[in-house]
């Protein structure tokens, strides 16, 4: 039986002269929580459409629960939640109106979470007697993501969802999403620059680069072999380091290389005592991976 939830195959999509996209292949098992990084117009959000069928791509397949996107059954449909990088939301109601609006879309829609949440998450009867254009913006934020949570979808897209949420939002999120989302192992997929957030919910990191997933790897294996080694340039001469993502070398002779290298690597190079190895952050790799 065929387990990955998400299967995009060959996705191309191009914007006037601009390749977003590029033959893209990218497989996401049932239960993975992945941290999706890229830099800024690197194509995250066009990704996240095109996987939920909302942007129309110029080639390649998409599927989701074995669905093709362009033909998602409404039992399917219920299975998904979406918060994008902007709330799209029905700003002449209520948030109680808008609620119950969905609600009626979704079997599995679920009273006591909505209701907990709008409790927790600062609208009082007052706020939800408010429409929601006159809401700011991370209130808004706030009410996109209660809807997305309010079914317990199987599959949850995340774009950028803290982006407009003070840091007790924030806080308030990663725990919900943590304690009611992860533990139901739920598949996520989370967009977000701020990596200290990735690194307290991803399973795995994968970054969009060149209109493909450059590098995917579970996040506690990426940091534990992600390294610096720098050194004088002929020390490399023999060396073949596995993993190698970038290399940069000064007018000084040295050279410094970003590896995701393994152990055996590591060995070896601990052996040229001209090398020096170092740990690098999530933050750092990322600059590299991305560049």
């Amino acid at each position: 039986m065929n387990t990955n939830i998400v299967q995009m195959e060959g996705v191309s999509k191009r914007y006037g002269s601009q390749q977003v996209l590029q033959d893209l292949k990218w497989d996401i098992p049932a239960g993975k929580v992945i941290g999706l990084l890229g830099r800024n117009g690197a194509g995250k959000s066009t990704l996240m459409e095109c996987l939920l069928g909302l942007r129309e791509t110029d080639s390649g397949s998409l599927s989701l629960f074995g669905e093709a996107v362009n033909q998602l059954s409404d039992g399917t449909r219920a299975r998904i939640g979406y918060v994008p990088q902007k709330p799209d939301l029905f700003e002449w109601l209520t948030p109680p109106q808008m609620l119950d609006y969905f609600k009626a879309l979704y079997p599995r829609w679920n009273t006591a979470k909505v209701q907990a949440l709008l409790q927790r998450w600062g609208f009082n009867p007052l706020m939800q007697n408010k429409p929601i254009g006159k809401m700011s913006v991370g209130e808004k934020q706030r009410l996109s993501i209660i809807r997305a949570l309010a079914h317990d979808p199987e599959l949850l897209i995340l774009d950028e969802p803290v982006s407009s949420l003070d840091p007790a939002g924030r806080r308030d999120f990663l725990r919900e999403l943590i304690s009611e989302v992860i533990e139901r192992e739920t598949t996520v997929v989370f967009s977000t620059h701020i990596l200290s957030d990735l690194e307290r919910i991803a399973m795995d990191v994968a970054f969009l680069k060149d209109g493909k997933i450059g590098l995917q790897s579970p996040l506690d294996d990426l940091m534990e072999s992600a390294k610096r080694i720098t050194g004088p340039t002929p020390a490399f001469r023999y060396l073949n380091i596995k993993g190698e993502v970038s290399r940069a070398q000064n007018a000084n002779g040295q050279t410094s290389i970003i590896a995701c290298t393994d152990a055996a690597d590591i060995a070896t190079l601990h052996a040229q005592t001209s090398v020096h190895i170092e740990p690098i952050s999530l933050e750092d790799l990322f600059v590299e991976v991305t560049q």
